[in-house]
């Protein structure tokens, strides 16, 4: 009788017990990349299906894949809006998006996931601009934080002014696994 346990073959009978060739390293690999991309769907707020999209749409594009991947969701409408400091978290930031406190080039917008391009203007809608949540978080932010984000405390926008290099971006995500993982 053979009988397999985390990649270690076992018989009944043999004390011994081998690897089998090259499994517990694959093994291994797949689930860091698992974990990495489990890691940027919860830090970005993206669900399964949201972000293998995100991934094909980068893959299809010239250029580096994770990188593009990153990009895409440094993007987003909702992240745009946490990095610019209008809200404390992701989440906020996402709620805000969704109760139509946010504008893109002074229309409303109320999709989360709305990719934001550079030179658009990202704000606070005119009637929100009072609301506590954003006024606290905007209290103490250091709005220089982030060179592809330019704010203007006067008018309560910021602009996206490119995508954003790797090196700026502050996630500890290993996005060469995630390309690994979705490549198998």
């Amino acid at each position: 009788m053979v009988r397999q346990t985390g990649g270690i073959r076992q018989e009944s009978g043999n004390v011994s017990a081998r690897l089998l060739h090259g499994e517990l390293e694959r093994g291994q690999a797949e689930g860091r990349g698992d974990r990495e991309k489990q890691k940027a769907k919860y830090t970005y707020g993206v669900l399964e299906k949201q972000f293998r999209n995100m991934f094909e749409k980068a893959a299809s594009m010239n250029g580096i894949t994770g990188e593009i991947l990153l990009q895409s969701l440094e993007c987003r409408l909702d992240n745009v809006v946490f990095r610019l400091g209008i809200a404390p978290t992701r989440a906020a930031a996402r709620q805000l998006v969704g109760h139509k406190h946010i504008t893109v080039d002074g229309k409303v917008v109320n999709i989360p996931s709305y990719s934001v391009k550079p030179g658009q203007l990202v704000g606070v809608r005119e009637k929100s601009k009072s609301l506590e949540v954003i006024a606290n978080s905007l209290a103490g932010f250091n709005h220089s934080k982030y060179p592809w984000l330019e704010w203007d405390e006067n008018s309560k926008t910021g602009k996206l002014l490119h995508k954003p290099e790797r090196a700026d971006i502050p996630e500890n995500i290993k996005e060469h696994l995630i390309v690994e993982l979705y490549s198998k």
